[in-house]
């Protein structure tokens, strides 16, 4: 019996593997592309829940609209006419500052008159126009304090903890805001890049929208692995090229053959595979676990309109914040109800997920219950605990990439992307997998593009 050679087999079926295969399939659909997935569903971190009305997400809780790559799915999909929408520009954003919830500035402008920057803080602010730029890498906490002075921390620590629930004193400014870098070292300033980026552009436009679905973001899972040949409890044993050019993948059941290969994992489970290909810099990264605490009050409580707080380190809360999910889209809890999501655990404090679920639920009730009125007990409680983690985008992460790059370039029709390489949003991973799909159908690496500046949402 002949043995089939796929063109294309991708290893994992989260966001990655997905959006890769839909472009593919765009491009080329011509292209016989297989789907190898360990577990029995696909989607990776997006995972919805829904109990007694009440729907939460054990993953991301949304993504913007400012990418084209994900735009271009919801409209070959059509789940663009099914998505909700929420603009930033509509709805706050809180911090916890000194025990108390303060809207976050929504316009530059409104950074003057702000009670989260002393007067002495906004000043410094404008140090950025002369201070020269340093060329090493630094963590996120090192290099805003030499641009931005030590008052602006706390901000810049919440919008960490947000992304990544990282820890900013660690992560590396490289690689996280490699586009924000780039600016700095070509201007000299990051308000003089900002300025002449807007300039070039010519575009002033309202800030993003925030898209879900009313099943939830699972919904988007749902139609890219429509239609798809997948193959799940298939966990990837070994991966190797022979002399002929192809490359066979091993699992416990099967071996495939291919004449490319897309390794779309996280980025720990794909080392572990590629480190027989070629020895990385590091054996793994440090990834940060985070639990969601869905609580569903009656309407009596009065929570904030906005999408939610983050908490800052310094404020010492249990929670590193909340999002109030019922008020951004229609359809997360019952008549009558409301729903608000609070994270627990990051990259900071992992001992906080250790304590049984009745004691997180609780010190979280005790912890925003001083920062909104809620006049009844939750009748609705669950602790959502992903299996997973965030992967942190660290100090070793610049050199990690520039071991990709390299072993791209040494095994041909070999490509990798997946959670947590380019950054760790949605819209992170359909930009890489539109380049994966384009430099597969091209024959090579593809044209390489300039670091985006990624805004800051909080």
């Amino acid at each position: 019996m002949m043995k089939t050679i796929y063109d294309v087999i991708i290893i994992g079926s989260g966001i990655s593997g997905l959006a890769t295969v839909h472009f593919l399939r765009k491009i080329r659909p011509d292209l016989r592309v297989l789907l190898l997935e360990k577990s029995e569903r696909a989607g990776g971190a997006v995972q919805s829940f829904f109990e007694d009305g009440f729907l939460a997400e054990c993953g991301p809780h949304g993504f913007l609209d400012n990418v084209e790559e994900s735009r271009e799915i919801l409209c070959d999909t059509g789940l663009d006419k099914e998505a909700q929408t929420v603009p930033l520009g509509d709805f706050r954003r809180f911090v916890c500052h000194r025990g108390k919830l303060v809207a976050l500035p929504q316009k530059p402008r409104s950074m003057l008159t702000t009670s989260l920057l002393s007067v002495k803080a906004k000043l410094r602010l404008l140090g950025d126009l002369w201070i020269k730029p340093r060329q090493e890498d630094q963590t996120i906490a090192e290099w805003a304090e030499y641009r931005f002075g030590k008052g602006v921390l706390p901000l810049v620590d919440v919008a960490v903890i947000g992304t990544f629930s990282g820890d900013y004193q660690r992560l590396s400014i490289d690689a996280v805001m490699p586009g924000v870098r780039r600016l700095e070292k070509e201007y000299g300033s990051i308000f003089r890049g900002l300025k002449a980026k807007k300039k070039k552009s010519k575009k002033s436009g309202p800030l993003p929208t925030m898209k879900n679905f009313p099943q939830g973001l699972e919904r988007l899972v749902e139609v890219l692995a429509r239609n798809r040949e997948i193959v799940f409890d298939s966990s990837v044993r070994r991966l190797n090229r022979q002399d002929n050019g192809y490359y066979h993948i091993d699992t416990a059941k099967k071996r495939f053959s291919a004449h490319n290969v897309v390794m779309a994992l996280p980025v720990n489970p794909a080392l572990s595979l590629l480190s027989k290909l070629s020895t990385p810099p590091v054996a793994a990264i440090p990834v940060s676990r985070i639990f969601n605490v869905a609580l569903g009050f009656t309407d009596r409580a009065q929570i904030p309109y906005g999408f939610g707080y983050l908490a800052p380190e310094t404020e010492n809360r249990f929670a590193l914040g909340a999002l109030f999910s019922s008020q951004m889209f229609p359809g997360r809890a019952p008549t009558g109800h409301v729903l608000l999501e609070a994270l627990v655990g990051g990259r900071r404090h992992p001992e906080k997920l250790k304590l049984a679920d009745e004691e997180i639920i609780k010190r979280v009730l005790d912890d925003i219950k001083q920062l909104i009125n809620l006049p009844e007990p939750p009748v609705f409680a669950r602790v959502l605990k992903p299996a997973g983690g965030i992967p942190q985008l660290e100090l070793d992460h610049p050199r990690l990439l520039e071991w990709r790059r390299t072993l791209e370039d040494k095994e041909k029709g070999l490509y990798i992307c997946g959670f947590g390489w380019d950054g760790i949003g949605i819209n992170d991973m359909t930009k890489s997998a539109r380049r994966v799909a384009e430099a597969i159908v091209a024959g090579g690496r593809g044209k390489a593009e300039k670091d985006a500046v990624k805004g800051v949402y909080f």
